[in-house]
């Protein structure tokens, strides 16, 4: 307690902690997220409406906060301890609208601006029904002693949410709390979960039990006593409001509120014992930054690996459909049905192939005739090019479309993703245009084959075994060696597509040799891949163009980490 500070220094760093917090923006629906959302909020709010204003004007006046439960006679309080109706009372819920601040004329200033709560708009005059709970009515009055000033909250558990929201913030903004019960009423559940938070924050809190008996003055005043000690506030002031029949000015007999109104109006005229319970009050209000900015912090990483993982969900999806696109170009998938008719057409079904089934070793030398016996090969080729294109395209859209089904499903069973695929329902399917763009990519491709081959063809152009099958005949059955993985493979392991496949290889090894043909294939392989791999990139950043919808501030968590360091330091 009155630690000493530097006030200018320690005010930077809190408003950055504050700066910091505030862009710790928490959009997607993580776990306990909507308690975080709050937390994070009431902590914006605290250091808005107490602790930067509280450390800008350690000299401003006590702000004593009267709150409680419904009924407890709150206002008929506050207006019997200043003697005066400045707080409209009743027995209609909820009474209180818009809080009333009571404050010394010579106060005002303290209170006129947005010093302290300046969220709330500021009115003055006689209290109305149609008072805005967003609204603060300054309320002048000699009878509060200069240097104190009392704010009648709502209910913190009144039937209106606005009030019960505004409650909390005004028991936030609090110096002191006034927490007003009855003896019926003081073991309730709600105003025992705010006086733990005021515990956890650090403010001074004064008990008014209202409404009691005389008979069971003692005995309700005992057990309360021992509640607020068990939970830490054994050392708060207790007051006790006997049951009475209220005046004819509707308020309590002025015996009743005499203690109250003496220690409020000690504390305002005892310069020492107001600085006591402000710098209490503030080095609780500081000592509790910590853990709660350290959950602000826990909260944005927590956002920031929902994010990670949703984007890690739709990377992954299309990354393992590319894996199967790729396995499917190469394991032979391609080279049967429609493919293999159209080859057999180019090739023939007849001596050729025989001679390679019963391994005729001279075959090299024994296909030069073939391709001179073979003349017109420009409409099989075309067929078995087109045949290729089909198998490739219906491929790579199946796939793509498989990843888009993947990827949507893994963000509609994601919590912090549902919302983005409700916002983007075309997210759980592949691009309209998908079909038609895989289409002109393969024909794009096959034209890339085509120039690989008249590039590697050179001088061989005007050869026996080159004009056998042309420019076209040769790019086809590249085409096809590229979707099979032929080397190594022998006997049983060669099926019908995959004899195929090293048949085709055998013949360009005829024009273009062993070594040759390898390398075109794998370069033919690899402008395809290269391609589709562009195309589900494509596919994918519409994904993270939805992800980068979502307002995710970067670095938020450490910048309040940086700041928490920077509030110690200055304490």
């Amino acid at each position: 307690m009155n630690k000493v500070f530097d006030g200018a220094r320690l005010h930077r760093a809190v408003g950055e902690l504050r700066a910091a917090v505030a862009a710790n923006a928490l959009p997607f629906e993580t776990a306990d997220v909507a308690k975080q959302r709050r937390e994070q909020g009431e902590l914006v709010s605290q250091l808005d409406d107490y602790v930067l204003p509280r450390l800008e004007s350690l000299d401003a006046p006590l702000l004593a906060v009267i709150g409680g439960s419904t009924g407890a006679g709150k206002s008929t309080l506050v207006n019997s301890i200043v003697r005066e109706q400045v707080t409209r009372s009743g027995v209609l819920r909820p009474t209180t609208r818009a809080s009333v601040l009571i404050h010394h004329p010579s106060d005002a200033q303290w209170f006129t601006g947005e010093r302290v709560l300046p969220g709330l708009s500021r009115i003055t005059g006689a209290a109305t029904q149609g008072d805005d709970p967003s609204s603060l009515r300054l309320v002048a009055s000699a009878s509060v002693p200069r240097g104190l000033a009392l704010l009648d909250a709502p209910d913190i558990d009144s039937v209106v949410s606005a009030n019960r929201d505004l409650a909390r913030q005004l028991l936030s903004a609090a110096d002191l709390w006034l927490f007003v019960t009855t003896a019926v009423r003081y073991a309730d559940a709600v105003p025992w979960e705010m006086l733990e938070q005021a515990i956890d924050r650090g403010t001074s809190v004064a008990v008014v039990l209202d409404r009691v008996p005389r008979d069971a003055m003692e005995e309700v005043r005992a057990d309360l006593a021992r509640m607020l000690a068990a939970q830490g506030l054994g050392q708060s002031p207790v007051f006790a409001v006997a049951e009475s029949p209220l005046e004819e000015n509707g308020m309590l007999p002025h015996i009743e509120v005499e203690r109250i109104s003496s220690w409020l109006h000690s504390l305002a005229d005892d310069a020492l014992s107001r600085q006591v319970v402000i710098r209490r009050t503030l080095d609780g209000a500081l000592d509790s930054l910590d853990g709660r900015a350290r959950g602000a912090i826990a909260a944005g990483r927590a956002q920031h690996e929902a994010a990670t993982t949703l984007a890690g969900a739709a990377s992954e999806a299309y990354s393992e459909q590319l894996r199967a696109v790729e396995e499917g170009l190469k394991d032979g998938t391609l080279l049967r049905g429609e493919v293999l008719a159209r080859w057999q057409e180019l090739v023939g079904t007849g001596e050729l192939l025989k001679q390679f089934e019963a391994g005729v070793s001279k075959l090299r030398d024994r296909v030069t005739g073939f391709f001179r016996a073979r003349t017109e090969t420009a409409a099989p080729a075309r067929d078995l090019g087109e045949a290729l294109q089909s198998g490739v395209a219906q491929l790579v859209t199946s796939h793509g479309e498989s990843a888009a089904l993947d990827a949507g499903r893994a963000w509609r069973l994601d919590p912090a993703g549902k919302p983005i695929m409700a916002r983007h329902p075309e997210l759980n399917a592949a691009s309209p245009e998908l079909t038609s763009t895989v289409e002109r990519l393969v024909r794009d491709w096959q034209g890339d084959v085509l120039d690989l081959v008249r590039e590697e063809a050179g001088d061989k152009r005007t050869t026996a075994r080159f004009l056998a099958f042309g420019v076209n005949g040769i790019a086809v059955m590249l085409m096809l060696i590229t979707f099979a993985s032929t080397y190594g493979l022998s006997g049983a392991e060669v099926g019908i597509a995959g004899g195929s496949a090293v048949l085709a290889q055998r013949l360009l090894e005829a024009i273009f040799g062993d070594q040759a043909v390898r390398t075109l294939a794998n370069r033919a392989r690899g402008m395809l891949l290269e391609r589709i791999t562009e195309l589900f990139e494509r596919e994918e950043q519409r994904y993270d163009a939805a992800l980068a919808e979502v307002a995710l501030a970067p670095g938020a968590p450490e910048r309040i980490e940086k700041a928490l360091a920077a509030v110690k330091d200055a304490r």
